[in-house]
């Protein structure tokens, strides 16, 4: 299979990631008697509360039928429900509800609920409860849905009710602000140069292509989500097209990415015979590593797919809580091991000492990729649920960019990379055709 044709499918496939909703923190939809009985109470919203003055408030289109039913909204901490869920069994449905922490009865158009004294960022589940959740005998006739509209909101810097972000998500809008300023003023400065090696078409022509599109479509990934929180922070809703179109980019890139790094890597671990000089820079195509590669990088694109459809609290990295993302972390390790003791294995018995250290920057670059998520997702445990989202989408961003750096440096290096593919086109996976050994200024 192509490369052309693989990324191709990619791009069929991760098409359905625009399809899904995203989550939101203005919140609309119908209060339901029959859903509230069936689960002892109607979850409606999560959010992650923070400071003193903290505020869910709550519009209602029918407060005859609310006030008809005695419809209340329950708030728990998670922590606590999570035991009340986990011992069902010590407690009946009215002992279960009676444990909110705060309760807000429904018998006004607009009502507000401040959510105050919470010593330290935490998730709150809202349920909505009536007469009907815990009574024995209920039928649908009895009660009409109530449609509605929820916000909720953290206090800002001054202290007012205004925020929309939860404290997990807060900082996010800030850092991808600094993220898109950080690729402007580097395209300013490199895209020129970059621009001009690439027309060239010298030794490293295809790598710096796919390097410069995996590049472009982080980019690309960091603007959109930059857009989503700027209108997030306004509405509580954001534009989930672009959260969507964010997600879509780092999904294709990812599978460029690996099929790349697993392109090159085949030459030395499974490409051993000298390949053909046709062509100044040529990808191992032998049936095994392409079919290898081919699967591979299928495999990661259906994962990547299965995880945010599965999980829709997040954009791009998730904190790996569901089956794809377990599977997903199995996948990279199992790369990174592969890959990494294949190279080890190279770089031992290597006697130059030029290619030597052209392996070990190039084992950095894949085992930094590799690793980056399933080393940040384990490092999260270690804190508190609102702080794990930030430190695995804000590292894998800045650990995958420096992985990018460093192969960059490695395949533009006049003094490095040319040399190597000079001293022996065959154990490289990118061979360097005879009538182009002479030296190339860029």
């Amino acid at each position: 299979m192509g490369r052309g044709r693989l990324l191709w499918l990619t791009l069929w496939s991760v098409t359905c990631a625009w399809l899904r909703e995203v989550e939101a923190k203005t919140i609309q939809g119908a209060f339901s008697s029959a859903v509230a009985r069936t689960k002892a109470g109607q979850m409606v919203a999560q959010f992650q509360f923070h400071g003193d003055c903290a505020l869910l408030y709550v519009r209602i289109s029918n407060v005859a039928a609310t006030v008809g039913k005695e419809a209340k909204l329950h708030l728990f901490q998670a922590q606590d429900w999570q035991k009340l869920h986990e011992n069902v069994q010590d407690y009946n449905c009215k002992e279960k509800l009676s444990k909110a922490q705060l309760i807000l009865n429904m018998n006004c158009t607009e009502q507000n609920l401040t959510v105050s004294q919470v010593p330290y960022p935490d998730t709150w589940y809202v349920f909505y409860v009536d007469k009907f959740t815990c009574a024995e005998n209920y039928e649908n006739s009895e009660s009409e849905d109530v449609q509605f509209e929820m916000v909720l909101l953290n206090p800002d810097a001054e202290g007012n009710p205004l925020d929309h972000f939860s404290a997990g998500e807060s900082g996010l809008h800030e850092f991808f602000f600094l993220l898109v300023l950080a690729y402007f003023v580097a395209a300013c400065i490199y895209a020129q140069s970059l621009w001009q090696t690439i027309k060239k078409a010298g030794p490293m022509h295809t790598i710096l292509k796919v390097l410069s599109t995996v590049l472009l479509l982080q980019a690309a990934s960091a603007f959109a989500n930059y857009l989503h929180f700027s209108r997030y922070s306004k509405n509580g809703v954001g534009a989930p097209f672009m959260g969507s179109l964010a997600e879509l980019c780092d999904i294709i890139s990812q599978v460029q990415m690996l099929y790349l790094l697993l392109s090159l890597c085949m030459g030395w671990t499974l490409g051993r015979m000298k390949k053909s000089q046709s062509k100044p820079l040529q990808w191992d195509s032998t049936p095994t590593s392409t079919a290898i590669a081919a699967v591979v990088v299928l495999t990661q694109g259906i994962l990547l797919i299965w995880e945010q459809i599965e999980d829709t609290n997040h954009h791009s990295y998730h904190s790996q809580q569901s089956l794809a993302g377990g599977l997903l972390i199995g996948l990279r390790i199992g790369l990174a091991l592969s890959l990494g003791c294949g190279l080890y294995r190279i770089i031992r018995t290597e006697r130059s000492t030029l290619k030597r250290e052209f392996y070990i920057t190039f084992t950095k670059g894949c085992l930094l990729w590799f690793l980056c998520h399933p080393g940040l997702v384990s490092i999260s445990l270690m804190f508190k649920d609102y702080q794990r989202e930030k430190i695995i989408t804000i590292g894998v961003i800045l650990c995958q960019l420096f992985a990018m750096v460093l192969l960059y440096r490695l395949f533009v290096s006049h003094s490095l990379y040319w040399e190597v593919s000079s001293l022996s086109s065959v154990t490289l996976p990118l061979t360097v055709a005879s009538g182009h050994k002479s030296r190339h200024h860029f």
